[in-house]
């Protein structure tokens, strides 16, 4: 019988002994995971050098938003010296019905983590590289400070390291974003996930204009910043919805666009809709081009860091061609 109860853990992606997952998860109907197409199949990893950027993380003490949320890209990054380092902890306050990473009520602060982060960026020697986090709102300012004293931490340790960081929305922190911000990170992503239709259900802890307000209001506090954020799809969205958040993230001056397929961690995890194929992924490339953003990234395989620091330079070079 005890196996019986590890399978069905493990089933809906909600581990062992260590308890669920994602326990607001568990009486959920199952959702089959459906079959992947040969266009977004990935090799496992096995590169000497994946091996050595993992054993650098755990040596550190570090979490990766590339495990914790079952990136499909994880081989190919970490096999590239690339890790998307996700600070405060392990355990996310929100639940949203797309993501694997944990939830539940998150440990204290760790006042060493922000040292340790930047030891790792400079033993890396990482040009570029991507912070990100799970919701704490149970912390006054959302984390916001610790976010600061990372990016701190990195330009003393790593100062020719470029820093991008993946926030969450700071709902209900005032004061929060200003302190981010002044840390000033040369990019700053906040993901809208999908179409504001689908909120309710794929995010309900969020407020699609609220993640909008903070994307505009980072270019209205430091017009320098480069701002970031992403979709995915496969959810259930329609063409003109996808279109529409596009408008809406250049109407808040939005520099890079990111589009990637959705993939069904678990049964227990929001229903995949549909495999949208490589063509659809480059005629939303084309609209997106078509409304003046700096970068777009639209392909099956396209996640917020994904090839982050050949994107930034990039970047930074279609901003000094577009306006000196």
């Amino acid at each position: 019988m005890a196996t019986r109860l590890v399978i069905d853990h493990r089933r809906e992606g909600q581990g062992t002994q260590a308890g669920l997952r994602h326990p607001e998860k568990a009486h959920r109907p199952d959702n089959p995971i459906r079959r992947k197409p040969d266009w977004i199949r990935v090799r496992a990893p096995g590169h000497p050098v994946y091996h050595e950027t993992r054993a650098l993380m755990r040596e550190n003490n570090l979490a990766t938003v590339c495990e914790e949320a079952a990136c499909p890209n994880i081989g190919e990054c970490w096999s590239q010296r690339h890790a998307t380092m996700m600070i405060m902890g392990e355990i996310c306050t929100r639940a949203c019905s797309f993501c694997n990473v944990r939830t539940g009520l998150p440990e204290a602060l760790d006042d060493g983590e922000p040292q340790r982060v930047a030891d790792a960026v400079a033993r890396l020697a990482l040009r570029h590289v991507v912070i990100t986090s799970v919701d704490r709102d149970d912390l006054p300012d959302g984390g916001a400070a610790h976010f600061a004293a990372v990016i701190g931490a990195i330009r003393a340790a790593a100062p020719d390291t470029t820093i991008e960081i993946l926030t969450p929305d700071f709902l209900r922190k005032p004061g929060a974003l200003e302190i981010v911000v002044a840390a000033k990170p040369d990019v700053f992503n906040h993901n809208l996930e999908t179409v504001p239709r689908l909120y309710p259900s794929i995010r309900p802890g969020a407020r699609y204009y609220q993640s909008l307000r903070l994307l505009d209001r980072v270019k209205l506090l430091d017009p320098t910043i480069f701002t970031k954020s992403g979709l995915m799809v496969g959810l259930g969205e329609e063409r003109p919805e996808i279109l529409q958040v596009m408008d809406d993230m250049r109407v808040a001056d939005v520099d890079f666009i990111t589009i990637g397929q959705y993939l069904q961690p678990t049964v227990k995890h929001a229903a995949l809709e549909k495999f949208v194929t490589p063509d659809e992924f480059a005629d939303y490339a084309a609209m997106a081009r078509a409304r003046g953003f700096l970068m777009v990234s639209s392909t099956p395989l396209t996640r917020s860091s994904y090839h982050a620091d050949s994107d930034f330079a990039q970047l930074r070079a279609a901003r000094l061609a577009r306006f000196g």
